[in-house]
C-alpha cells in the first residue's frame, strides 16, 4: 500500500526484452534502504525489486506482460524519468490517499498549461470511469496523489494544478502533451461503484 507522495524521481539506466517480459535496471535514490522483494511504486506502478548493484548505485524490476499492457511502462527506455515510492510505514503519518500500486488505465496528456506559478494538466478521460471520479476527489497519476479538478463542460476531460514542489520534484517536469500516464482511480470509489452493480 502507497500514499501517492512521491519521494524521489529517478532514471531508467536501462531495458532488457526477455520474451514477454521486460528487465529494467533503475538509478536507485534509496541507497542501501532497498533490498530484495521489495515492494517499489514506479510511475505508480508496483514492481518488486529483483536484484540489487553491489555499490547501491541500481536495481532491478522485472514487468510482465500484463503489466506493461496496462501501463505506460512498455514505453520506457534509457533516461525515461520516472516516480518512485516505496510502501507505507505503520508508524507514518498518512499524507495522500490509499494507493494500491495497480494501474486501473493509461491515459493522453491533451494540454499543459503554465499558471504564472503553478502548472495545469488537462488528460483524457474515459467514458467507462468517469463515475470513479467526483470533482476535488483524490486521483494517483504517474503514481502521484492529486486532487480532480473536473471540467463541467467537458465530461471528457479532466485537469490536475501542480504546484512548483510536485513540478521539480517529479516527473511532471518531463511530461509533454500527447505523453501517456498511468491513473490509479481512488480505491473508495471503484469498491463503492462495485458495490452499487452487485446491488442492481
Amino acid at each position: 500500500m502507497f500514499s501517492g507522495i512521491i519521494e524521489f524521481a529517478t532514471k531508467v539506466l536501462s531495458r532488457v526484452d526477455d520474451g514477454s517480459n521486460v528487465h529494467f535496471t533503475i538509478s536507485n535514490p534509496f541507497g542501501s534502504e532497498v533490498y530484495i522483494d521489495q515492494s517499489i511504486a514506479h510511475n505508480g506502478t508496483c514492481l518488486t525489486v529483483t536484484s540489487i548493484a553491489t555499490d547501491a548505485l541500481w536495481y532491478r524490476v522485472t514487468a510482465v506482460k500484463e503489466t506493461l499492457d496496462k501501463t505506460n511502462l512498455g514505453n520506457w527506455q534509457p533516461d525515461t524519468q520516472i516516480n518512485l515510492e516505496r510502501c507505507i510505514r505503520a508508524d507514518a503519518r498518512m499524507d495522500g490517499h490509499f494507493v494500491q500500486g495497480h494501474v486501473d488505465i493509461v491515459t493522453e496528456c491533451l494540454d499543459i498549461r503554465d499558471e504564472a506559478g503553478s502548472w495545469r494538466f488537462t488528460f483524457h478521460l474515459p467514458e467507462a470511469y468517469r463515475h470513479l471520479v467526483v470533482d476535488k476527489g483524490s486521483i494517483a497519476v504517474n503514481g502521484t496523489s492529486l486532487t480532480v479538478i473536473l471540467n463541467k463542460e467537458d465530461a471528457a476531460v479532466f485537469q490536475i494544478a501542480i504546484i512548483p514542489y510536485t513540478y521539480e520534484n517529479t516527473n511532471f517536469n518531463s511530461i509533454q502533451k500527447g505523453d501517456l500516464v498511468n491513473l490509479e482511480f481512488d480505491i473508495l470509489g471503484k469498491y463503492l461503484a462495485r458495490f452499487h452493480e452487485v446491488l442492481r
